[in-house]
């Protein structure tokens, strides 16, 4: 087996989330590899990620980092119809994919901050959004409004890696009890039970420690 995966040993990283998803969906073999983050095990030279970030897939001996280039990577070496597909097939809705991949990891940072992942994998929060964390996910809930289609589950006809990532900024809400709207509910829930969503929400994870 040639693929090895590298996430964070809690299974908390949204970005780990997001390439473990891809490679599910590809239904290709790989290996998971476990790196703890509070003792710096990226850092260690035996971790050749050029950037020395988690994830990072290992194929072979190239190395590659960053969730959405891992995704890029899959989608150009094991290509549909091989093997399904992570983005759309049409132009314009392949463009949306991406856009909506890049928002949620750019944009979005009082959601990120009050909403961990963290509280969706171990503890939800018992603190209210600030003003701040309303405003972002008044954003958030905008644009799910206008992404979103009263009569599907995906963004799209058939889902694309986007949906994973997506849901997983919703998770962090809904996580921690905050309300949305029952369409974007709906879109939230059939993605969260994705049989490769579910994987990695399945996993046993050990007790939290940041040391």
């Amino acid at each position: 087996m040639d693929l090895t995966l590298y996430v964070d040993h809690h299974w908390i990283s949204p970005y780990a989330f997001s390439a473990f998803v891809a490679l599910e969906e590809k239904k290709v073999p790989y290996a998971v590899k476990e790196v703890s983050l509070p003792k710096k095990e990226h850092l260690q030279p035996v971790y050749r990620a050029h950037t020395g970030r988690v994830p990072a897939l290992q194929h072979g001996d190239f190395w590659l980092a960053e969730s959405s280039a891992i995704a890029e990577y899959l989608a150009d070496v094991f290509p549909f119809p091989a093997h399904p597909r992570l983005f759309p097939e049409d132009f314009k809705e392949r463009a949306i994919c991406r856009e909506v991949m890049a928002w949620v990891r750019s944009d979005l940072m009082p959601i990120r901050e009050e909403r961990s992942t963290y509280t969706v994998w171990y503890e939800p929060s018992k603190k209210p959004l600030t003003p701040a964390g309303e405003a972002a996910k008044a954003r958030l809930l905008a644009a799910c409004d206008r992404l979103i289609s009263e009569d599907r589950t995906t963004l799209f006809a058939q889902w694309c890696i986007a949906d994973v990532d997506l849901s997983m900024m919703l998770r962090r809400l809904a996580a921690s009890g905050d309300s949305m709207p029952a369409k974007v509910k709906r879109y939230l829930d059939a993605n969260w039970q994705r049989p490769s969503v579910r994987k990695w929400n399945d996993r046993q994870r050990p007790p939290y420690s940041a040391y």
